[in-house]
């Protein structure tokens, strides 16, 4: 009887898992195989032939939207995004290692602003803009938004890493003569360096695809998510299609080459 309730919580979770990632990945998939609609295929099925016309029409000047522009702008913001959250986040990490007056308040300060809303954050951050006379653009106040969501999560995975870092390592290092520069240098970062690669894909997949905190900073040149919003009650061709075949790809793209890094300097460091 215990092994048949078994069983049967098995395929109860397994039947689960499957309707989830059914659910996940569905809509991709089909957003996948009709943006291969001939040239004269529409928005929905049945396919009318199968092509690269779509994908071809990317590259082509729109008559409404900026494909080029904004992706340029989301990639663009999502690396500077990703470096500033890679070094504050360690730095953050390094010094909340020893206890400080304010450290407490500092935390929670850092992390206030994954409990506010995006939207009023977006809003508060151009009304602050407005209010100093400046123009909100995607390299200034986007930025200043997108790292109010990002910076709290690098911190959060910092001190996690840290609290499992054994000071031994230090310790050793100072014994043999090396100054705190370069144990930090040459044992802390080699140790934690996948962490440090998981922080910047994490700052740079938010920054990439983040939306309700641009809507009020980004100016008078939208990101890739606003292009696409956007463009989805105006453009009326499996391009749309296209361009989400190919963000995806590059997503998915930048994931397997994090991937990738991380086994590389984990079998590395493993040989030694």
């Amino acid at each position: 009887m215990h092994q048949a309730k078994r069983g049967l919580a098995f395929w109860c979770l397994a039947a689960f898992f499957v309707l989830f990632v059914l659910f996940l990945y569905g809509p991709i998939s089909t957003i996948l195989i009709l943006s291969f609609q001939g040239p004269d295929g529409g928005l929905t099925f049945p396919m009318n032939g199968s092509s690269l016309h779509w994908f071809r029409n990317l590259t082509e000047q729109q008559a409404v939207g900026d494909f080029g522009g904004s992706f340029s702008r989301s990639a663009i913001l999502g690396l500077i995004v990703m470096a500033i959250t890679v070094v504050f986040s360690f730095a953050a990490g390094l010094a909340f290692r020893n206890r400080f007056r304010g450290a407490g308040a500092i935390f929670y300060l850092a992390i206030a602003s994954l409990i506010v809303p995006s939207i009023l954050v977006s809003l508060g951050i151009g009304l602050m803009f407005n209010i100093l006379g400046l123009e909100p653009t995607w390299y200034s106040s986007a930025l200043g938004a997108h790292l109010t969501w990002t910076l709290p999560f690098g911190l959060l995975i910092m001190f996690a890493v840290f609290n499992r870092f054994s000071p031994a390592y230090e310790e050793a290092a100072r014994d043999l003569g090396a100054t705190p520069w370069q144990s930090v240098r040459h044992v802390v970062l080699p140790i934690i360096l996948p962490s440090l690669i998981g922080v910047g894909l994490f700052g740079f997949t938010l920054s990439y695809d983040e939306f309700a905190r641009t809507l009020m900073t980004a100016g008078s040149f939208n990101t890739l998510p606003l292009e696409i919003y956007g463009m989805t009650t105006n453009v009326t061709t499996p391009v749309l299609y296209a361009l989400g075949t190919t963000t995806t790809g590059l997503s998915f793209t930048v994931i397997v080459a994090a991937l990738g890094t991380v086994l590389m300097l984990q079998r590395r460091r493993a040989r030694r």
